[in-house]
């Protein structure tokens, strides 16, 4: 378990502090191709999160979202409602596979769509959230494609087709992606140590959590001189995922495990 120092807030604009605890998920990739994998979320909504204080997911809650007008995931959607209703504040970012989250979700949900970063308190500590794909500057190729899909205009066009044409090319994508990385090292795919410092500083905060590389960790670095903390998100599987827990002070890992399966606690 780690402590949470007793930091007076820096200044900047930040997301109120949640009363209660605050729940941490990222890189869920939620497909209809594994719906043992949905039906493992969908019973942790309706169980653990449920009275949280706040839930953030930090971005691949989807494999992928190709519109708002795609009805693949009505289940989830129920789900993530349901939460709300209960007075779980739900607050999402978006990922690399999911950035086409957009309005009406957020209006069938709930759901609060948050900028890539986002500053929140954290028991009075200013913490920064990010899916984390934008730390991983090595990759300059994979940057270069983020920045084109981002484009509004060629959001505007990928949207303009018919949801089967969508649907073909996200599995192109995902084809495409999966070479690619077989392709690129380790260290390439991680995030860059002065990328993470300089977000940091921008942001005047001395604690991160992030996904994205799929690395779960807890690591300590030096900013100016000062412990700071980095804490990356685990990637869920149909058989555990893992939730970060903000409550008491303090951050600990949960595991997530399905229905009959014993629920362990990672410090």
């Amino acid at each position: 378990m780690t402590r949470l120092p007793n930091l007076a807030s820096l200044p900047g604009r930040s997301v109120a502090d949640p009363a209660g605890e605050a729940l941490f998920i990222s890189d869920l990739h939620l497909s209809p191709r594994q719906p043992q994998l949905t039906e493992l979320f969908l019973h942790w909504l309706a169980t653990r999160a449920r009275g949280a204080g706040a839930l953030y997911i930090l971005g691949d809650l989807f494999d992928a979202w190709i519109g708002d007008d795609d009805d693949s995931f009505v289940d989830v959607e129920a789900g993530l409602a349901e939460v709300v209703k209960g007075g779980t504040h739900c607050r999402l970012l978006h990922g690399n596979r999911d950035f086409l989250l957009g309005r009406r979700f957020a209006r069938r949900t709930g759901i609060a769509l948050l900028r890539d970063p986002t500053r929140i308190t954290l028991a009075g500590e200013p913490v920064l959230l990010m899916h984390g794909d934008l730390l991983c500057t090595d990759d300059a190729p994979y940057q270069r494609f983020r920045r084109r899909v981002r484009n509004p205009l060629v959001r505007w066009l990928f949207l303009r087709q018919s949801l089967d044409r969508r649907r073909q090319m996200a599995a192109n994508y995902r084809q495409q992606s999966t070479r690619a990385m077989a392709s690129k090292t380790a260290e390439i795919m991680d995030v860059n140590a002065a990328t993470v410092l300089r977000y940091m500083c921008r942001y005047r905060v001395r604690r991160l959590i992030h996904g994205h590389t799929h690395r779960p960790a807890d690591h300590t670095l030096q900013l100016d001189g000062v412990p700071a903390h980095r804490h990356v998100l685990a990637d869920w599987s149909p058989t555990i995922g893992e939730v970060l827990v903000s409550g008491d002070g303090s951050l600990a890992r949960e595991a997530v495990r399905p229905l009959g399966v014993a629920t362990a606690c990672a410090g």
